[in-house]
């Protein structure tokens, strides 16, 4: 993948923000996904990407556009696997809370992985705790290790995690270990890489969230060199066929960083829509200007790009 492929995709995840953006805090999570996803798509078009859907907003019955399998791109640039969530956080956007983004993963064809939509369990780290942890590990032993390695008594190792009703065990066993814990209403992706931004504070990430949500986060967590393990949560037999129809023949396999997207180079972009932790959110200006704050980055290069943009906006509903 060229280097200049960065730069095409994040003025895809600016056009989703954008457009997303102006459903904030309206109370229609359904009229904001759906703005950001068809400002995604139609700006597919321009970039130089010979691209297949594996991860997006469903099958082809289910999703008018950015489905399984649909082609991306204006068919003149290499061939690659794309993963996409036009609006990660839909309830965020609608209730005016922080850290929803625009988020967009690149990876050579046949590298990523085609995550069922199901839960996955994972573990979410920084480069300090990169291949030192495992999933597999009790939770208690987990954070005993954590606390070790980085040289800090339990009761200053912070985790993040969900606040879900299925998460009740988990935090319990947080608080019993004595760990600081950062409860999050949503945001899955961003979630799972703040503990490698060392701005955010945040050394661990846990629980269980969506499956696409977890390739996307491990494409971020390769570029920032941190890791994401993960177990898929097939919880019935319909769950369990999905997964060996997407060839998954083990659903209860331990996902490496590997497994979920390849060996190869990755790119990934994300534009805040709201603010967060990560990035700032879309704002918009007087003169009809709107303002938005990105990140992008590649595995190979190890580049971490931070972009500030403004935007001349000269009619609300045909974004630039």
């Amino acid at each position: 993948m060229e280097r200049e492929l960065a730069l095409e995709v994040v003025r895809v995840t600016e056009l989703a923000a954008l457009s997303a953006a102006r459903w904030m805090g309206r109370g229609d999570k359904n009229e904001a996904d759906g703005a950001a996803t068809s400002a995604m798509r139609a700006m597919f078009d321009s970039v130089s990407i010979q691209g297949t859907v594996v991860i997006g907003e469903g099958e082809m019955d289910e999703a008018p556009m950015l489905y399984i399998g649909e082609s991306v791109g204006n068919g003149q640039g290499p061939e690659v696997d794309v993963a996409v969530d036009p609006l990660e956080g839909t309830e965020l956007v609608a209730k005016g809370l922080h850290n929803a983004l625009a988020v967009v993963a690149i990876a050579g064809k046949g590298n990523l992985l085609h995550a069922p939509d199901m839960y996955m369990e994972k573990l979410a780290v920084g480069p300090a705790l990169a291949g030192k942890l495992s999933l597999n590990d009790p939770l208690e032993m987990t954070l005993t290790k954590a606390a070790a390695i980085l040289g800090k008594p339990l009761s200053n190792l912070t985790v993040s995690i969900l606040d879900r009703e299925r998460h009740r065990t988990h935090i319990q066993t947080l608080r019993d270990t004595g760990v600081r814990i950062k409860l999050l209403s949503d945001g899955d992706v961003a979630g799972a890489m703040a503990p490698a931004m060392a701005e955010s504070g945040i050394d661990l990430y846990v629980g269980s969230g969506g499956a696409p949500e977890g390739v996307l986060a491990a494409a971020a967590l390769r570029c920032l060199g941190g890791e994401l393990q993960g177990r898929l949560m097939a919880s019935e037999p319909s769950e369990w066929n999905r997964c060996l129809d997407m060839g998954i023949q083990d659903p209860r396999k331990l996902l490496t960083m590997e497994d979920m997207i390849g060996t190869e180079d990755v790119i990934f972009a994300a534009t805040g829509i709201t603010p967060g932790e990560i990035l700032g959110g879309v704002r918009y200006l007087a003169d009809q200007q709107a303002e938005t704050h990105s990140i992008v980055m590649r595995a190979k290069t190890r580049t971490i790009r931070f972009i500030r943009s403004l935007h001349y906006l000269p009619n609300k509903t045909q974004l630039h």
